[in-house]
């Protein structure tokens, strides 16, 4: 029996998808992220039960800490973007988390940014709060160990591939880096928007990008880019077009990040199929039922969908572009790495 439902929730469910691959379907991923961290924080001492908790979130994260906080006995405050739908901030406001919202924003890079200058008028505002640093602070890697140990039990002995996308880079750099700890031959391929900083894509511009939570208009400290072997970027038609055909595939209601890893598991496997493919659903495909599953009449199929391989980051172009990382572009800052608390 779990002591928190935050506990039963992060579980992912492990399932085979044809052909040869493995999903982790999470319902929310995050939680591993924002349970070790504020579980990590409690037993340093860093923060104790009562005190308030801080940070951004485009939605995901938000859920996130609001359970840790309530399953820890804190006070949470996230400052949203407008993706926060009306079922979450219910949510949160049930579990006695306070969200404000900025204004609404034509871009990510605009929306980032004002979560940001909102964070820093808080804790001016209140020196006692305790910003979690989603974006920066290492101990977000810190839960994922159980997922590595989790993959190692459940897929058979030899070579892997973890693909998923890259985000805060806490998720899919935290999981491999465990695996490998533990002595696993381990590729990762990392999944990204268009227009996205992270690896150099901010150049190439998608309109109708709405995975936010797998890119980044702002430099990520947590993003170790040295940990990555391989890089998709997929554009917001391509993402779509996955999540439905791995939803008619394999039964799987995901968001767009997996559509977009699913895509980049076919594609690296085709190139590749001495290995196991475990890619990552974060979470539940609901919030894009408007916005991408309704339109899955003009969802492209798979067969005709190859990505662009590329060796610089010039080459780079929609609707979907793959490379080899680290780039033959040395005018690329790819940043340095962060050292990981228990983990290296």
């Amino acid at each position: 029996m779990h002591e928190h439902i935050a506990e039963a929730v992060k579980e992912p469910d492990v399932v085979a998808v044809p052909p040869g691959a493995v999903c982790l379907r999470f319902e929310t991923m995050k939680l591993y992220s924002a349970l070790g961290a504020v579980r990590h924080l409690l037993e340093t001492g860093q923060v104790e039960p009562g005190d308030t908790l801080v940070d951004s979130s485009s939605g995901i994260y938000a859920h996130a800490l609001a359970l840790a906080c309530h399953r820890y006995g804190l006070n949470c405050h996230v400052v949203g973007s407008t993706t926060v739908d009306r079922t979450l901030r219910v949510q949160l406001e049930i579990l006695g988390a306070t969200l404000e919202q900025v204004r609404p924003s034509k871009n990510l890079r605009l929306d980032q940014n004002l979560r940001v200058e909102r964070i820093g008028e808080l804790l001016r505002e209140n020196p006692g709060y305790h910003w979690m640093r989603q974006y920066h602070d290492s101990i977000h890697y810190l839960g994922y160990r159980d997922v590595a140990d989790l993959i190692g039990k459940e897929v058979p002995d030899g070579p892997l591939s973890i693909v998923g996308g890259v985000g805060t880079g806490a998720s899919t750099g935290a999981i491999a880096t465990y695996l490998r700890e533990a002595g696993r031959e381990v590729t990762l391929v990392g999944v990204q928007p268009f227009g996205s900083v992270t690896f150099g894509a901010e150049h190439v511009l998608d309109p109708d990008m709405i995975i936010a939570g797998i890119g980044s208009s702002i430099p990520f400290r947590n993003v170790r880019h040295d940990l990555y072997d391989r890089i998709h970027w997929v554009n917001f038609d391509y993402a779509m077009s996955g999540a439905v055909e791995l939803l008619r595939a394999s039964g799987i209601f995901a968001g767009l990040s997996a559509g977009a890893a699913y895509l980049a598991t076919l594609w690296e496997r085709e190139r590749d199929d001495s290995r196991t493919y475990v890619f990552l659903a974060a979470d539940t495909g609901h919030r894009y039922v408007d916005s991408a599953y309704a339109n899955h009449p003009k969802a492209i199929g798979l067969g005709s969908m190859r990505p662009h391989e590329v060796m610089t980051r010039d080459g780079l172009r929609h609707p979907w572009s793959a490379m080899d990382w680290p780039p033959n572009d040395s005018a690329l800052v790819r940043g340095e790495p962060l050292l990981v608390p228990g983990a290296v």
